[in-house]
């Protein structure tokens, strides 16, 4: 009796749990792809002082460009994440054309299901509600002193520890702080 009791519990909440991620994978799908401008690229990279012991990772990386060149100029490890195939594919093609397969890998998947612990530079272009509900999960995830750097969209209260303009496009700056003792 107690073992049909748990499966008619478990059924509902299984349900719930697929229609979430459901609805979650319907809402990331109608996010549009706006690739970063290559200055910006570089500017982000710059802005978060990106060094080949860095691992950079770009959620929501749409081509890859970010972890590329952040590959290729700056020697760092990088992973990009995103929901779309396409833009996977792209990536590591792109990462091909570039001869950095060896540093990068593309991961199709949910931003918000990622795995960041590795990560000591985050990118981001996401929309502000996107921005918004990644910072729990950056926060708990990140190390203290790992850097997120996001083009044109900020993190709503937390303000940046640097802003900088380039053409016209701004460029956010956080560092992970340290948990509260």
């Amino acid at each position: 009796m107690m073992q049909t009791y748990r499966s008619l519990i478990r059924l509902p909440l299984g349900l719930l749990l697929v229609g979430t991620l459901t609805w979650c994978q319907d809402e990331l799908d109608r996010v549009p792809y706006v690739p970063t401008p290559p200055d910006v690229v570089e500017a982000m990279l710059k802005l978060a002082q990106v060094a080949k012991t860095d691992v950079v990772y770009d959620l929501g990386c749409g081509d890859g460009r970010i972890v590329v060149a952040a590959a290729q100029a700056h020697g760092a490890r990088g992973t990009g994440v995103d929901i779309n195939p396409e833009r996977i594919k792209e990536a590591n093609e792109n990462a091909k054309k570039a001869g950095v397969t060896a540093r990068v890998r593309f991961i199709e998947s949910d931003l918000f299901a990622a795995d960041i612990r590795e990560a000591s530079v985050v990118t981001l272009y996401l929309l502000p509600d996107f921005n918004l509900r990644l910072r729990p999960k950056l926060l708990k995830e990140l190390k203290p002193g790992s850097r997120i750097v996001s083009h044109s969209f900020d993190m709503g209260d937390w303000k940046p520890d640097k802003q900088i303009q380039i053409n016209g496009r701004t460029i956010y700056l956080w560092v992970v702080p340290k948990p509260p003792a």
